[in-house]
């Protein structure tokens, strides 16, 4: 049987706090993809959808567009979607003309395991909780609902309504829906299924059930549903990779980072996937076949991917007026930009300048070792193709055809689309073979900074130590400056510092002004 999903996501997600910040509730991440992926791929191919859309509704629409372009969706404004006159039931008859037909009604932050009936009669779905108190209730005799509760009500033999249900009686449904005014916009679809209960019955039907609606139930939603071979990318308020089938999604609350993310697709064809389709906040390509190179480097493929990097780096020519202009970029991308994070980081972190003393080596204030670079020849780069965010995690190796394939190419080298410097990728290199997102992402690290001591623990792979010892020589043997790689790594590291999470912040600040103090001193 072919059916209509209603799956309403005009609310803010407010008890998601920064998560919806960016994005709308039904998009925050459960194993790399949108929590309306999951709900969605609840339900047999043929089904048809129906989404109500309000905060953050044209990213809803684009997603779901963009990787799922073979199902049928029916989107419906709703105003107001937060305010004096909205709620759950005002969504509800937003999408009435396109309910016309038995339906089953989803909450947006309600994941289920186990087989969801049609909705060939009416029922509710439930689930086991020993604190009701945040839940409307159903009180069960023989897997009927005889009773629908409020919040609050205390009774025997009640369960938790979880926001599934099945709606075969749609036109009783509807009737009382605009009979009962601003309390059905207040209590949603459960006072149309009131209704129906005054002369039908009405099937319960328990599900094993996560709630993904605050910032506690998401936690246990994910480690429910995470996979042991899953990517392993570092969350963002405003940037995000999901995985949808073949498809993979990328997303950005800037429209300028996605539209030169995308024109730049055609410098770097070859290296990087073909983006097939995009919107203002999303572009979408085909999942490459491959491994996370950090996960299947060996020496052997290390020196393939070098001999590969060598070709992708292409010096461009430029006029005198080209270059100028190529140092200026370069001397605010580098000299400027740290400073302004580093102001950042103390900022978001309520430090200031005064780590003496980082893993028991005495250093010098922060500020007084950026005076010590030489800025102008920090800025002397190599104009080239470049990559922009050129670390391991971002490139994927297949064994089998034995193809490096670049993946999350930055979106422009301070405004410029075709020109970069390349000692910035060869830094980016270095970055991600000292710090590997998986090791972060287990927590394989600690920090800490008390009364001017930052101390700092890393667990590395072996395997990326070599290919850091075999890099640092290949940088000098194809000619470039080795100290200016590492100088520049080290400034990587105190520039995101700013952006990561504690304590992952400390340690990269920690890590960034020992590394930058040793460059300079000469003591590596």
């Amino acid at each position: 049987m072919s059916y209509r999903v209603v799956i309403p996501t005009a609310g803010t997600g407010s008890r998601l706090k920064g998560l919806t910040k960016y994005i709308n509730k039904s998009l925050v991440g459960i194993a790399n993809r949108p929590t309306i992926s999951h709900l969605i791929e609840q339900f047999p191919h043929d089904c048809e959808f129906v989404i109500a859309l309000g905060h953050k509704g044209d990213l809803v629409r684009d997603f779901l567009e963009l990787a799922y372009p073979n199902k049928t969706f029916f989107f419906a404004e709703v105003d107001p979607y937060e305010g004096e006159g909205s709620g759950l039931g005002l969504s509800l008859m937003s999408c009435e003309q396109y309910l016309q037909q038995p339906f089953v009604f989803l909450s947006c932050d309600t994941l289920v395991k186990g087989e969801i009936p049609e909705p060939s009669y009416n029922w509710m779905g439930f689930a086991q909780r020993n604190d009701l108190s945040q839940y409307r209730t159903l009180n069960i005799v023989n897997f009927n609902v005889s009773e629908i509760c409020e919040k609050g009500v205390v009774k025997d033999n009640l369960q938790a309504y979880i926001g599934i249900a099945g709606i075969h009686d749609y036109q009783q449904f509807w009737q009382a829906m605009h009979a009962g005014e601003k309390i059905a916009i207040n209590q949603g679809e459960s006072y149309g299924l009131k209704a129906i209960l005054e002369t039908s019955a009405i099937s319960a039907h328990e599900f094993t059930w996560f709630d993904t609606g605050n910032l506690e139930a998401i936690r246990v939603a994910r480690k429910e549903y995470s996979q042991p071979d899953e990517p392993n990318i570092l969350e963002k308020e405003n940037e995000a990779i999901w995985f949808v089938g073949d498809k993979v999604v990328k997303y950005s609350d800037d429209i300028d980072f996605i539209d030169n993310r995308v024109k730049r697709v055609e410098e770097l064809q070859g290296f990087v996937p073909e983006i097939y389709a995009h919107r203002p906040h999303m572009y979408c390509y085909k999942k490459v076949k491959g491994n996370v190179l950090s996960e299947v480097v060996t020496p052997s493929i290390f020196e393939d991917f070098l001999k590969k990097c060598k070709v992708f780096w292409t010096e461009k020519k430029l006029t005198a007026v080209e270059q100028e202009k190529f140092q200026r970029n370069c001397m605010g991308f580098y000299k400027d930009k740290t400073f302004e994070r580093v102001q950042l980081f103390y900022k978001n972190f309520n430090q200031i300048d005064n780590a003496k003393i980082i893993n028991g080596e005495q250093t010098p204030q922060l500020q007084a070792l950026l005076s010590q670079i030489d800025w102008n020849w920090m800025s002397k780069g190599l104009a080239g193709r470049f990559h922009g965010d050129f670390h391991f995690e971002n490139i994927l190796y297949s064994k089998s055809d034995k193809k490096f394939t670049f993946l999350d190419w930055r979106q422009d080298f301070a405004g410029n689309l075709s020109i970069g410097d390349i000692y910035y990728d060869l830094a980016k290199m270095m970055h991600g073979l000292i710090v590997n997102h998986g090791l972060i992402s287990d927590n394989q690290y600690s920090a800490t900074w008390e009364a001017g001591k930052v101390e700092y623990n890393l667990q590395r792979k072996e395997s990326l130590v070599g290919c850091e010892q075999r890099l640092n020589i290949w940088i000098q043997e194809k000619g470039f400056d080795l100290k200016k790689v590492r100088v520049l790594t080290a400034l990587i590291f105190l520039n995101i510092a700013a952006l990561h999470h504690y304590p992952y912040s400390l340690l990269l600040y920690g890590l960034g002004k020992k590394m930058l103090h040793n460059e300079l001193d000469g003591k590596v």
